[in-house]
């Protein structure tokens, strides 16, 4: 299977990581990347271990000096309130980000730095193995932890994403200001010369967000061989590493064509590339990364709104809601996304409030006729 450069790059940023963790640990990141966990969660979760251990060593709650050597007795024999201790510790540390400015970690980190400790102590104690075919230990104390997390309905979270997303109008006005009007808004001749080279890739990448619904690192790692423009149907690497098909609205079809139409020619080297999406690097095509695939959807959706630009899984979230819109179900709808729970795709069932209203409008309208009440 072809790498991007960015995925080779998360391997090797995961074995440096792994040069200095316990045995335990790289036994783990091992098994669960057989398992098909995506290494972009394996780095994250070897970055939480760093500083799990980092602290463990600071509260002298080991005898040994180096995170190599942390023997896993050290987690077995760790109490409810030690762990208690290190969330506290997540929450209140205060974190220098490159601007100089200091904050304090999102309720999300700290919750993936839990969910990696409970992912790591679950493998401990229920999926290892000694020579007398016993686990390392049988005592987890990570499945005491629970964290009370922050509560809202599903209609208060879809109501949310609508503020944010692009509506039924907004889509098609959004691709045809980045195709006929977004020139105009530039100052600079540079500018102009890149936006016209990569037109065509730009708009292929926005039209497949919002006419599929995949996702960022399924959009970057495209294989061209993975494309069927008759069927319209592209293969994609879902998470877990799946393999599935998604199907691709007819103006994304066509947006793709017209891009696979200029690449070669255009992109000097791309036949060489694999990858559908390319850019030019020192005169000679590359693949392009999932971060300029998030920067360039950030410029054209700010633009066009102008003011704050949005994510690609905004327009992810663009395109589900007209999914629902036009009538579409959620088990369609979860298979198009590739969730692998309904409870995630049923969100999108609340993102539009027309039949809410009606029926509102009707009952009002019903009690106004019974009362006379104006």
């Amino acid at each position: 299977m072809a790498m991007t450069p960015e995925e080779l790059q998360v391997l090797q940023r995961i074995e440096n990581q792994l040069n200095s963790m316990p045995f335990y640990v790289v036994e783990y990141i091992r098994s669960k990347k057989r398992a098909g966990l995506s290494a972009d969660t394996l780095l994250q979760y070897l970055y939480r271990y760093q500083h799990f251990f980092q602290w463990l060593l600071r509260e002298n709650l080991t005898e040994t000096t180096e995170i190599s050597t942390i023997p896993y007795s050290v987690l077995a024999e760790m109490k409810k309130q030690d762990i208690e201790l290190y969330i506290e510790f997540l929450k209140e540390e205060s974190i220098t980000h490159e601007n100089n400015s200091v904050k304090r970690r999102g309720s999300a980190v700290v919750t993936l730095s839990v969910n990696a400790l409970k992912s790591l102590f679950n493998y401990l104690t229920k999926e290892t193995e000694t020579e007398d075919g016993e686990s390392y230990f049988y005592r987890n104390v990570m499945s005491k932890i629970v964290l009370h997390t922050k509560k809202e309905t599903a209609n208060r979270r879809a109501q949310k994403i609508s503020s944010v997303i692009l509506n039924e109008h907004e889509i098609n006005d959004f691709l045809q200001f980045v195709e006929h009007a977004y020139e105009a808004t530039l100052v600079s001749g540079l500018a102009r010369q890149r936006f016209n080279r990569d037109k065509e890739r730009d708009l292929a990448i926005l039209s497949l967000f919002l006419g599929s619904g995949i996702r960022l690192g399924e959009m970057a790692r495209i294989l061209i061989k993975k494309i069927n423009l008759k069927k319209q149907l592209i293969d994609v690497k879902r998470k877990g590493a799946k393999e599935d098909t998604v199907r691709v609205m007819d103006q994304a079809i066509q947006h793709l064509r017209d891009y696979l139409d200029i690449r070669e020619g255009r992109y000097i080297g791309s036949k060489e590339v694999p990858f559908l999406l390319v850019t030019l690097y020192g005169g000679v095509a590359r693949p392009l990364s999932r971060r300029a695939i998030e920067n360039l959807v950030t410029k054209y959706t700010a633009a066009f709104a102008q003011g704050e630009g949005m994510s690609p899984h905004k327009l992810r979230h663009s395109f589900a809601a007209d999914f629902i819109r036009n009538g579409g179900n959620i088990v369609l709808l979860r298979d198009q996304l590739g969730h692998s729970n309904i409870e995630t795709t049923s969100l999108y069932t609340n993102l539009s409030n027309k039949d809410n209203e009606q029926v509102l409008e009707r009952m009002e309208e019903n009690r106004v006729k019974q009362t006379g009440f104006q």
